[in-house]
């Protein structure tokens, strides 16, 4: 398992859901660049497949700790090595996502979030409703995506990272946004 502290090549997407975080992060898998999607998403089917309840809409608290779970693993598994990593959330999405729904995840989890650092620039897909849409595993309406943004991004910045929105535009422009803020 790798050292905890900053790992200045782990790069992290973050905002509220429908943002756009998903096809930026596949824009640069298929840019050679190498990624890890989203646990939240993942779980969800991992979890309709085989009719448990680790679910968003039935138990909140197991949904939690499967993200954290997941997340940590990514984590760990990016940090070794120094090649550079994007991440479609990450360990700190768990503590606005805890605030949001009231949840009180085990402290030594807690803990494991702050000690698992990214680089200190955190790039944040802003609330956009214009390509803003429900489908079968993001239920959430406009207003609680909105919710989920400024829940997110206000973990990260009490944990000290730097935010940085993405513009609002297609996602060639992104990618390239994204590649030179890191260049």
């Amino acid at each position: 398992m790798p050292t905890p502290g900053l790992h200045a090549h782990l790069f992290v997407i973050t905002g509220g859901p429908g943002a756009g975080k998903t096809t930026l992060i596949d824009a640069l898998s298929a840019r050679g660049e190498r990624c890890f999607g989203e646990a939240g998403r993942a779980i969800i089917r991992e979890q309709r497949a085989i009719g448990g309840t680790a679910l968003p809409w039935a138990d909140r608290d197991a949904y939690w700790r499967a993200m954290f779970e997941k997340d940590l693993a990514a984590h760990h598994a990016a940090a070794i090595g120094p090649q550079r990593a994007f991440f479609d959330r990450g360990l700190p999405d768990l503590l606005g996502y805890a605030a949001l729904e009231g949840l009180r995840p085990p402290l030594a989890d807690l803990r494991e979030v702050a000690r698992a650092r990214y680089a200190p620039l955190v790039f944040v897909a802003p609330p956009w409703r214009e390509i803003y849409a429900r489908d079968t595993e993001r239920l959430q309406d406009w207003d609680e995506a909105v919710r989920t943004h400024d829940a997110v991004t206000r973990a990260y910045a009490d944990q000290g990272y730097q935010l940085k929105d993405l513009p609002l535009a297609n996602v060639a422009r992104r990618v390239e946004f994204v590649l030179d803020a890191v260049a």
